[in-house]
């Protein structure tokens, strides 16, 4: 199987309960139907059930309305134009992660408790080691022993170092203290694990804030990525999430976890067109390789049931 077709596999696997939700409806809404307000105001209410978004759905439909409202559509040629409008929306926001050279690159991954934090450091280490990038990661979860303990032990089958303190230890000092040794070894890359927070707990996010600066004592320009992120079985809830962590550190982008376990993979077309942020990746599986730099046109074909066997539409 070619390395295009395998991804395509998971992906579709991944998505497959969106997929269904959204497909299946839209074939039962337009069985011979015209495009009128009645099958608009059911396309309405399944759009925003696939946790879509009531302010990007209403954008879709009134383009769809202005080109096509009383004329006879099939099933194929709503899900084509949907397919459509999605990649306009998420396209602009399809992006890499830079890495800049010649500097260490340090860059938070933040979230909520769960999102699958520690899990994607991993993926994107092994990422970056196969390509020939030096890494070094900080364990600054640094109340929960199992975090510090899983990190080790990724970095241990990685072959790479893994920087930690005692239980409880301050996050900013070893932040701080991280960022100093890799600047003295040239690495390229520090990735560090943040304690998974509760948005609503100001303490914990102030916290945020405080490894921000103490970075910046080494390096004005650091961090120089901030990834959050998304579980994408939180739903609409993660649009509170996203606002709440921007009020305490500059969020770069967001790399979408759990794909594979949940029929609201919509939520990240309205989070994209909401917050104008770039999307990295998407993770469909626990494996390194089941995380995939984002592609707009993938995702919306294999959302939307369009997708052939090789991931064109």
């Amino acid at each position: 199987m070619s390395e295009k077709k395998g991804w395509f596999s998971k992906i579709t696997s991944g998505l497959k309960k969106s997929t269904d939700k959204l497909s299946h409806g839209i074939g039962a809404i337009f069985t011979k139907k015209k495009l009128d307000n009645e099958t608009l105001s059911d396309l309405e209410d399944l759009l925003i059930t696939c946790d879509i978004g009531v302010e990007v759905t209403g954008k879709i439909l009134a383009s769809l309305k202005k080109t096509r409202f009383g004329e006879d559509v099939t099933d194929q040629e709503i899900k084509e134009f949907l397919a459509s409008d999605i990649v306009k929306i998420m396209e602009p926001y399809e992006q890499e992660i830079h890495i800049e050279s010649g500097i260490t690159n340090v860059i938070p991954i933040i979230g909520v408790n769960g999102s699958g934090k520690t899990t994607t450091i991993s993926k994107l280490a092994q990422l970056w080691r196969d390509q020939g990038l030096t890494l070094s990661l900080v364990a600054g979860d640094t109340f929960r022993a199992a975090a510090v303990s899983q990190l080790k032990i990724w970095g241990d089958r990685l072959g790479i170092e893994v920087v930690s303190g005692e239980e409880n230890a301050d996050t900013a000092a070893l932040a701080f203290e991280a960022l100093q040794n890799a600047q003295k070894k040239h690495v390229d890359i520090l990735l560090i694990d943040t304690a998974g927070r509760l948005h609503n707990r100001a303490d914990l996010m102030a916290e945020l804030d405080k490894t921000q600066r103490a970075l910046q004592k080494l390096d004005p320009a650091a961090p120089h990525q901030c990834i959050m992120i998304l579980d994408a079985t939180t739903g609409q809830n993660l649009y509170a999430q996203v606002e709440t962590f921007k009020k305490y550190i500059n969020v770069s982008g967001f790399i979408m976890t759990k794909l594979d376990g949940t029929a609201k993979g919509g939520v990240l077309i309205g989070l994209v067109d909401h917050f104008k942020l770039p999307v990295f990746a998407i993770g469909v599986g626990e494996k390194a390789e089941d995380l995939k730099m984002f592609n707009a046109n993938e995702f919306a074909a294999t959302l939307l049931g369009l997708a052939s066997d090789d991931g064109t539409s």
